[in-house]
């Protein structure tokens, strides 16, 4: 696993803060452009592609040349992907394995995720159009992080990027376990990409009534507060997030490092255009995971929820769980990352599935900030400090616009 976060720029650093409940929510940097509404974020501050390349001592030098090479002139979002997912191929030891590429997968997680990059253009490209660089006709395209990514890793088998707007990293996780599933590939590299909003996407969530706006909190911090009274919409997140997923013969056989098992996972449309949460369609993609899991609910011992801190989003998820695990919601631990991370977007189902693996690792359930007052009484919510359990099996949750529902059922490592 590897990750870049606004609390933390790999998985040692982003397992401290999540178990010290340490919030990257703060004003957001400034942007050209006109005043917006909405003035806090959890943004990926101070980023330098080049002292993060110096973070992976343990890998090849090659490796980190060709890193540097491919991604050292490339958009933000892309030196991002990049990193973490040299983090992961350090963490997983890949490169000691000896791989045929022709059965290395890569699924980029995420869509139009080059807006703040085309925006920044604008300008300039408004006076000379020829001030355009020649390498636009290919980063504008979400499909350059997969050429980048099989450039540096050597990846020849299948390649393909995948949207699912708030639900894209579960995508990507599913689409990946279907491939080693079916057999294309053995071992499959996830990248959740950095959500690098413009001005225009930030303002059309607040529009919309999604995002939290202005001056609603004594400080940002505060803002972000999943299944709490006080929610009012989701606070934009930056994370960029890497798991590699390998068949469990190939990681036995190779003497891989193991630090979960998937055991099921769905994916169930509302059939909707619409951006209203559904209670059959969230349930059902809980119910779904399970059976194909082939473990019952009340054997789960802990969900990382969406939790978006949306007011509609929570309530209507808090309904979905409470059918699916009926009188076992108050054993089952639930939290939500975005209370810490804000809402990453694209990248959020791979920034919460590592949350999740961190604190099975860990025997931790990471707190749940700003849940001062929880709109339901009857789930086992962690609190303001992180607890201590141990979790066997856990669950996690994305759901995004369009009526796009997915959850993931994974077991503990030991």
């Amino acid at each position: 696993m590897g990750i870049v976060s606004s609390i933390g720029d790999n998985i040692s650093s982003f397992t401290r803060s999540l178990k010290n409940g340490i919030s990257g929510i703060t004003g957001l940097a400034e942007r050209e452009g006109p005043e917006l509404s909405v003035d806090i974020g959890a943004e990926i501050n101070r980023f330098s592609f080049s002292d993060g390349l110096s973070r992976y001592p343990d890998l090849p030098e090659e490796l980190l040349q060709k890193a540097k090479s491919c991604a050292r002139r490339s958009p933000f979002p892309v030196q991002a992907s990049v990193l973490s997912a040299l983090e992961a191929w350090q963490d997983s030891r890949m490169f000691a394995q000896k791989n045929d590429p022709e059965r290395l997968g890569v699924i980029v997680a995420g869509e139009s995720t080059t807006q703040n990059y085309r925006y920044g253009l604008h300008a300039g490209f408004a006076t000379d159009p020829e001030y355009l660089s020649p390498r636009y006709a290919l980063q504008f395209l979400d499909s350059h992080q997969v050429g980048v990514l099989s450039e540096i890793f050597n990846i020849e088998g299948e390649g393909f990027v995948v949207g699912g707007a708030s639900a894209s990293g579960n995508v990507g996780l599913i689409k990946a376990v279907q491939l080693i599933q079916s057999g294309f590939v053995d071992t499959c590299l996830v990248a959740g990409i950095v959500a690098d909003l413009s001005p225009i996407e930030l303002q059309g969530f607040v529009n919309i009534g999604a995002m939290v706006g202005k001056n609603k909190f004594q400080s940002p911090d505060q803002a972000s507060r999943p299944f709490d009274a006080g929610h009012a919409g989701f606070v934009y997140g930056q994370a960029s997030a890497c798991v590699i997923l390998q068949s469990c013969d190939v990681a036995e056989s190779k003497g891989a490092v193991i630090r979960s098992r998937v055991l099921g996972c769905a994916l169930k449309l509302d059939g909707v255009s619409t951006s209203e949460p559904n209670v059959e369609g969230e349930a059902a993609a809980m119910n779904r995971a399970l059976r194909r899991a082939g473990v019952s609910a009340h054997e789960i011992d802990y969900l990382n929820a969406h939790g978006s801190s949306s007011p509609l989003g929570d309530s209507t998820e808090v309904e979905a769980i409470k059918r699916v695990f009926k009188n076992h919601v108050s054993e089952l631990w639930v939290n939500s990352t975005k209370g810490l991370t804000g809402h990453c977007l694209y990248s959020a189902g791979v920034v919460e599935f590592i949350a999740s693996v961190l604190q099975m690792e860990g025997g931790f359930i990471h707190p749940n900030r700003n849940l001062d007052n929880p709109i339901d009484q009857d789930l086992r919510f962690s609190g303001a400090t992180f607890e201590r359990d141990n979790v066997e099996l856990a669950m996690s949750n994305s759901f995004g616009f369009g009526g796009i529902n997915s959850s993931i059922v994974f077991q503990n490592h030991r």
